[in-house]
């Protein structure tokens, strides 16, 4: 091989060491948590010109560039893997994966499902669970057509409107049902049996490590964090930046401090105390405990499907959960971040029915990348009557742009999928950011 040969191969490697380190995806990328690597992808994917790569280059470093032209364009003939993974919720259990073994023994050993940890990391225990390829990611980030169309503000107040919450409703637990909030992504407050909870509380302009570069919203949150009422207690799923901001978790620990209780999965529990946050529990999959304070409220940790990383080598060293708020008289649902697994008929087995729930129904598109971590309204109403919830809210979409589809669609589906199941139309719903209702008592009658 010739010096010239020696040398693009050398720049070349470099090349994709450094856009691997600077996406923060060493060894591979699993999914959208880093979200700064699919920011910067789509940013250099828009700008192929030569005046704009070569603005981008002294910005960011000429790796980029090469990495474009070596290994992107080659990704535009779609592989034989994802072909197979590219199929409808009902044929998930076809998807190849080597943990699905893994899944099924450990069924045989629990009756509820235990999460896989070995050699420091936490692993799905799930068949219907696969980790997509770094060379999968960069398919998705360059290839795949982005079709969410999110328009212009003045179009949304009226698609997607805002509002401003009446929070002196939370100031007395309802009666009956259980009252919620959706401030928008993955963040809702729940309030039933004399308590109020928060969850994954995202409150930034950006579901990023920095406010520069990510996600940026299209939704800002309908009130501030000084705005909220009080709050008990916090659930976080995981630690993806769009579901863990340590902005937001630095403000309500400055306003609530040792009297909020947070719930985290474990090998969350030290970044939370060096966040400044001192009343942290730390959970597996179906530990329960009990609330201080409260007249015998329990909050429980369930399994879901994902994943976890917030930098370069820290891969699934936190685990992923969903979270049940297990009252005297009524019970919420959270299902977190995550792909459909058999673990919510094992919730709804252990723990329901529910009162209500929160579930993800977007950020699902294209489903030959994102199936395994991200459920579509179709999956979403599955762990809806998995788990048993008599009222449910769709989460997870109409705030960042992370997926491809049309950003209304999740919001349409959801309402198709409820209809061909003739479901009562108030029973699965979504709801306006900011907008307070009560679910669960008999007065309820529709939503949105």
């Amino acid at each position: 091989m010739g010096t010239g040969e020696n040398s693009r191969d050398g720049t070349v490697k470099k090349a994709v060491k450094e856009l691997k380190i600077i996406a923060g995806v060493v060894p591979e990328l699993s999914d959208l948590g880093t979200v700064t690597a699919l920011s910067t992808a789509r940013y250099i994917h828009h700008m192929r010109g030569l005046k704009e790569l070569t603005f981008l280059s002294a910005a960011l470093g000429s790796a980029f560039v090469v990495t474009y032209n070596q290994y992107l364009k080659p990704l535009t003939e779609d592989d034989q893997k994802g072909a197979a993974m590219d199929k409808p919720s009902q044929d998930r259990k076809q998807v190849d994966n080597e943990d699905g073994k893994l899944g099924e023994a450990a069924a045989l050993v629990h009756e509820f499902t235990k999460p896989i940890f070995q050699n420091g990391r936490f692993e799905n225990p799930w068949e219907t669970w696969k980790k997509p390829s770094f060379k999968r990611f960069l398919k998705f980030a360059f290839v795949e057509k982005n079709e969410s169309n999110v328009p212009s503000k003045e179009v949304l107040d009226q698609t997607l409107p805002i509002i401003k919450p009446d929070i002196q409703q939370f100031e007395t637990s309802p009666v009956c049902g259980v009252r919620m909030m959706w401030i928008g992504h993955a963040t809702v407050v729940a309030q039933l049996d004399g308590i109020t909870v928060m969850t994954d509380p995202v409150f930034s302009s950006r579901a990023a490590p920095m406010q520069w570069l990510g996600p940026k919203r299209y939704r800002d949150p309908p009130c501030t964090i000084e705005e909220l009422p009080r709050i008990d207690v916090v659930v976080i799923s995981h630690n993806h930046y769009d579901h863990l901001d340590h902005g937001s978790v630095v403000a309500l620990n400055k306003r609530f401090g040792k009297d909020l209780q947070w719930f985290v999965p474990m090998g969350l529990k030290k970044w939370m105390n060096d966040t400044g946050c001192e009343n942290v529990v730390e959970m597996t999959w179906w530990d329960e405990h009990e609330v201080k304070g409260s007249s015998g409220v329990r909050v429980a940790c369930t399994p879901c499907q994902h994943w976890c990383k917030r930098s370069a080598t820290d891969d699934n060293k936190v685990l992923w959960s969903s979270w049940c708020v297990l009252g005297p008289r009524h019970s919420f649902h959270f299902s977190g971040d995550t792909g459909y697994c058999r673990g919510f008929k094992e919730i709804g087995r252990k723990y329901g029915p529910f009162t209500a729930a929160a579930i993800p129904i977007g950020a699902y598109n294209p489903r030959w990348f994102m199936m395994p971590q991200h459920v579509n309204p179709k999956e979403a109403v599955d762990i809806h009557q998995d788990i048993g919830s008599k009222n449910s809210i769709g989460i997870h979409w109409g705030t960042f742009v992370l997926t491809y589809e049309p950003y209304l669609e999740p919001k349409e589906l959801l309402g198709a999928e409820i209809e061909s199941r003739k479901l009562s139309p108030c029973e699965f719903v979504t709801v306006a950011h900011g907008a307070i209702e009560v679910f669960g008592d008999d007065k309820y009658n529709s939503v949105d």
